[in-house]
């Protein structure tokens, strides 16, 4: 099949990686003509993914063009570039063209809406939208260490191609019909974990974690079903498995941003100093008003909001959370539909 991975971020390498193991003619597509120049000359960005090195089978491009002859495309550019990128694929993309979206995160530019919304009104909802999502390092991915993803969408012929493109014996892929909770699930875990790191800056130890990662998760599920999600895709991989490997690996941005938030650094100075896109940052302000548009209660995220943009200190927001109304733990939790 001919692929092409837009997007030469660790996870647009890992997956150009993993998808030209799986035998197919990939071909990376880079906006930047430097980025292109280092990794011809490099194979590899070695502070993206140190010690990674790119088959030579794999095309390196700043030109899109040649995406309109492909089987199925991949969008792995950071969440602010989701919008851009589908409007330049929608001058060149024919219909049968499956579009694969792996950034997590949601479209504040355009109604706080989720990528695959984004995606879909670009292309006139001509092609299929699939989204690859749940509990993955790109670091990992491209060394092979096994690891279990979701392919979410609202075709089911195009959930099982990709989980066709991608399957291999380190890289297990399930499908879903769920693309609202599978985009939401891990939209909302980057604002989750950007909090959990915020915690362990602070020194609060596994307890307070813990209750941040589980009361975290609840709200997500009660914003999810809310809007049209099924409650048993967020105790699955793009819910509680996102949940746990963004909160507690180092691998994640959002969480290293938020142990230099926990322990004093200025907001935008720590993601200055992590270095690449924290789209836990981003996700807070689109998630925060679309739960205010949805009328749906989402404490820690509400919490989160006035710590990254409105200055209120973390130990403040804590002590909110603490001493809300008392509530029975499964009151308003996992909805029935």
């Amino acid at each position: 099949m001919n692929l092409y991975v837009l997007g030469s971020g660790g996870w647009g390498m890992a997956l150009a990686m993993l998808l030209h193991g799986n035998g197919h003619q990939v071909t990376m597509w880079t906006f930047f003509e430097e980025e292109r120049a280092l990794l011809e000359r490099e194979r590899g960005n070695e502070k993206l993914l140190p010690g990674v090195k790119l088959p030579e089978g794999i095309r390196i491009t700043c030109d899109m063009s040649g995406a309109a002859k492909a089987d199925m495309v991949v969008l792995a550019v950071p969440s602010f570039a989701v919008a851009s990128t589908a409007a330049q694929l929608a001058q060149i993309l024919p219909p049968q063209t499956v579009v694969v979206n792996v950034g997590k995160g949601l479209d504040s530019k355009n109604g706080y809406c989720r990528f695959s919304e984004t995606i879909e009104r670009a292309l006139g909802g001509r092609n299929a939208v699939v989204a690859l999502t749940g509990p993955t390092h790109a670091e990992e991915v491209a060394r092979g260490i096994p690891t279990a993803i979701l392919a979410a969408s609202k075709s089911q012929e195009a959930a099982e191609f990709v989980q066709d493109m991608f399957m291999s014996p380190l890289f297990r892929v399930y499908t879903s019909s769920d693309i609202v909770g599978a985009e939401l699930g891990g939209a909302f875990k980057n604002i989750i974990a950007l909090g959990a790191g915020i915690a362990d800056g602070m020194g609060l130890g596994d307890n307070s974690k813990a209750a941040f990662m589980t009361r975290g998760l609840t709200e997500i599920a009660r914003l999810g079903v809310a809007l049209g999600a099924r409650q048993d895709t967020f105790a699955g991989l793009s819910g509680v498995g996102d949940l746990i490997v963004t909160c507690c690996s180092m691998h994640s941005r959002n969480r290293r941003a938020g142990i230099l938030i926990g322990k004093g650094m200025d907001v935008q100075q720590a993601m200055k100093e992590v270095g690449a896109v924290v789209e836990g940052y981003y996700a807070t302000e689109a998630g925060y008003h679309l739960a205010q548009q949805a009328g749906v209660s989402m404490p820690i995220t509400e919490g989160m909001y006035k710590v990254l943009y409105e200055g209120a200190s973390a130990k403040e927001a804590i002590v909110q959370l603490m001493t809300r109304a008392k509530k029975h733990e499964s009151e308003d939790v996992w909805l029935s539909r």
